[in-house]
This record gives structure tokens, C-alpha cells and sequence, in this order.
């Protein structure tokens, strides 16, 4: 490879890897703690227990590939010197804010595939924690955008 050659960071792309493992690593920290350690809900509970479990399985299957898939992507674009950070950065939190609030308002509500936790008088907490959490992970991610974007627009001038 010559020494002087130019390589072109890939923003889009950086941003889009990040999106992907944040989507993967909130899938995978909502499976392990709310699914199997605090046992609070599946999936899918509107079914048997089996379904449930089932339900569960394919929804840590899909975090895996999204992962896996996510890092060999972000493999790629730090060989071909083409990873923007901050752009991989701002995405992995609209990844993590975008996949908890998605869960909170259509999985919970629209859907309800399960509730946030059952077994309790007054679901609204549980409900206002579970997508505050997502709305401030969100607010992380637009302003990681906001500074990615300032800092493009001054090495640009």
C-alpha cells in the first residue's frame, strides 16, 4: 500500500455500523437482564411458556447476527481506514435509543407483545423509566450527530 495514499472516511457508513450494534446491544441487554435474569417478560407473551421461550430465542438470534454483522462491518471500514468514530458513535446510541424506545412504544403498546414487567399495581413507571430511557440515549445520539456534523463542517472549511 503506498504511504501516500488518501483514504476516505465513510460517515454514512460509520454511522449506520454504529446503529446496527447499538440495535444489537440493547436487543441483548433488554434479552439477559429483563428475559432471563429478572425474568420480567418474553418476547412474546401471549402464548404458552414455550412460545415465550421461543420468542426469546429468535430475539437473541437476531442481536447475535446484528452484532457479529456489526463488528465485521466495523472490521471493514478500520482496514480500509474509512471509519468515522464520532459518526460510529452517534449512531451506536440512535441504535440504543432508537431500539429501546421502538420496543417501549410498539412491542409494549401498539403490539403488546408483553408488558414491561407484570405482577405490579401501576405499569406506569416501569413504562415511563423504559422509554425516558430510550428518549435520553436518543438525546445522546442526535447530539453525538450534532458534534460529528460540527466538526465535518470545520475540517471541510
Amino acid at each position: 500500500m503506498d504511504l501516500t495514499e488518501q483514504h476516505q472516511v465513510d460517515t454514512s457508513r460509520s454511522r449506520w455500523v454504529g446503529v446496527l450494534l447499538g440495535v444489537g446491544v440493547m436487543a441483548a441487554v433488554d434479552e439477559i437482564i429483563f428475559h432471563q435474569l429478572l425474568a420480567w417478560h418474553h418476547f412474546y407473551d401471549q402464548s404458552t411458556p414455550a412460545i415465550g421461550l421461543l420468542t426469546d430465542g429468535l430475539l437473541h438470534a437476531a442481536e447475535l447476527v446484528a452484532i457479529v454483522a456489526g463488528f465485521f462491518m466495523l472490521s471493514d471500514l478500520h482496514y480500509r481506514r474509512a471509519l468515522a468514530a464520532n459518526w460510529a458513535w452517534a449512531g451506536f446510541f440512535l441504535g440504543l435509543g432508537g431500539f429501546q424506545l421502538f420496543d417501549g412504544i410498539v412491542d409494549h403498546k401498539v403490539l403488546r407483545l408483553h408488558q414491561v414487567r407484570y405482577g405490579v399495581e401501576d405499569i406506569l413507571p416501569y413504562d415511563i423509566a423504559w422509554n425516558l430511557a430510550g428518549v435520553i440515549l436518543l438525546a445522546i445520539g442526535a447530539w453525538l450527530t450534532w458534534r460529528a456534523r460540527s466538526a465535518q463542517h470545520h475540517t471541510a472549511n
